[in-house]
């Protein structure tokens, strides 16, 4: 069974008792409506790759490759379903450009909770969130990211445009799971990502926050990779639990917790949970001591429903917060109404020079 939690007109949304007290920050949402007040444009142009969003993992792919040093560094974990059943709540967030103004571009976030109890799925979605992001707001936004710890770049520049719409997801993201890691207890908590640390859009500090309140309330998070690039001898991590039998966990012994500015917050694990043919990257925090990480892993085992190793909380808020071709079409067309925009479409220049070999999405420059 999965129900929907409606929320209310307000900023403070319907959720149950236990995370309840979950609340957006009013200067996001005054953000989003602003953006949308100020739109001086004659036309829309629609996005020619609408379910091509951004992603908002925040994984280590973006960081410097690290190398394991030491040989033998992988140990299997054979794994039992615990019958000591948890609360689970998975977070995840998607943004998608809608289009583009004479200005700048629009684009949408939408966030997504879901929760298993008492063996009924629930689900809540955050949003969307409409922005309109050009060169005259972009440094508005900016300093809502230094005001919630999105740390700058080096070089002291406001990101582009194209940037500043990965960058809000994240920042809707960070929020979510920080009133999860406030609310919950006693709970598996599912991330989609990983728990690597000191980039731009994941700052040290501000990661570890969220797990040290995560494990106060004696919490474990879980964060799930779906795609990494970390190799060992010339192959992907995952590749190594082909042959293992589930459920099991790989131990990645050796491996550095550091690469320059770059941080992992967790122990990298690559869990095979059940049959099938695919494996995930899973990073459980650092701090918590190891038996109850795999007392956690046994936990979701015995407390959600998994499918080719993944859970179903995690999955299904994957897909509630992702947009479908029809919502970005309703999008498009309910803001066109609403501020007057005429909707064009120019020409593919890809398309003009390079016929059926122009392939590719047409970036916002």
């Amino acid at each position: 069974m999965i129900g929907q939690h409606n929320y209310t007109t307000t900023p403070t949304y319907n959720f149950p008792p236990q995370i309840e007290e979950l609340q957006l920050p009013q200067t996001f949402i005054e953000l989003s409506l602003n953006s949308m007040k100020n739109i001086e444009s004659s036309y829309l142009q629609p996005n020619q790759t609408p379910l091509s969003p951004l992603s908002t993992e925040h994984i280590a792919e973006a960081a410097p490759i690290m190398k394991i040093q030491h040989p033998q560094t992988i140990k299997t974990i054979p794994l039992e379903h615990n019958q000591n059943v948890k609360p689970v709540v998975a977070i995840d967030v998607s943004s998608i450009r809608i289009g583009e103004t004479e200005r700048g571009i629009l684009c949408a976030i939408r966030g997504a909770i879901v929760w298993k109890e008492k063996k009924r799925y629930k689900y809540q979605r955050i949003g969307p969130f409409p922005f309109h992001i050009t060169e005259q707001n972009k440094k508005e936004i900016h300093k809502l990211f230094r005001n919630h710890n999105l740390e700058i770049p080096a070089d002291n520049r406001i990101p582009n445009i194209a940037n500043i719409q990965t960058r809000m997801g994240t920042l809707l993201e960070h929020w979510l799971q920080l009133g999860i890691s406030c609310s919950a207890y006693s709970t598996i908590i599912l991330w989609d990502g990983s728990m690597t640390a000191g980039m731009a859009d994941s700052p040290v500090d501000e990661m570890a926050r969220l797990l040290e309140i995560a494990r106060n309330r004696l919490s474990t998070v879980l964060a799930f990779s779906k795609n990494t690039t970390l190799r060992f001898s010339g192959h992907k991590l995952t590749d190594y639990a082909e042959k293992a039998k589930p459920p099991c966990l790989l131990q990645i012994n050796g491996f550095p917790i550091s690469s320059g500015p770059v941080l992992l917050l967790g122990n990298v694990y690559v869990a095979k949970l059940t049959p099938g043919v695919c494996s995930f990257r899973l990073d459980i925090d650092r701090k918590v001591p190891q038996e109850r990480a795999i007392e956690a892993v046994q936990s979701l085992l015995g407390s959600d429903l998994l499918t080719q190793s993944y859970p179903e909380t995690l999955r299904l808020a994957h897909i509630y917060s992702t947009f479908t071709a029809t919502e970005v079409i309703g999008i498009q067309r309910f803001i066109a109404q609403q501020y007057g925009l005429k909707i064009v479409t120019r020409p593919n220049v890809r398309r003009l020079l390079f016929g059926p070999f122009g392939k590719g999405s047409e970036g916002y420059q």
